[in-house]
């Protein structure tokens, strides 16, 4: 089976985030006041072929660990849909 795998990677709430931070302070100074926070993240897609949905997101956790994401700094959250 065929599996779609979505990653969306954030820092964690207790690391300063630069890019959100200069994405923030050039909303504010285009009049944009009410912005008080942005946090920038990444989205990453994988295509898998696996025997059944959990061993896709067995095989996108490791492949997470240990190349899409840095855990001391970021947080990943992963999700699967089944695709033809």
């Amino acid at each position: 089976m065929h599996y779609r795998i979505v990653a969306t990677v954030r820092f964690k709430k207790s690391v300063l985030e630069p890019q959100g931070q200069a994405v923030m302070l050039s909303l504010q100074g285009k009049g944009h006041e009410s912005v008080r926070n942005i946090r920038v993240g990444r989205y990453i897609e994988l295509e898998i072929e696996a025997k059944d949905e959990a061993a896709a997101m067995h095989e996108a956790q490791k492949m997470a660990e240990e190349i899409l994401y840095n855990p001391v700094m970021e947080v990943c959250e992963l999700k699967a849909e089944q695709i033809s």
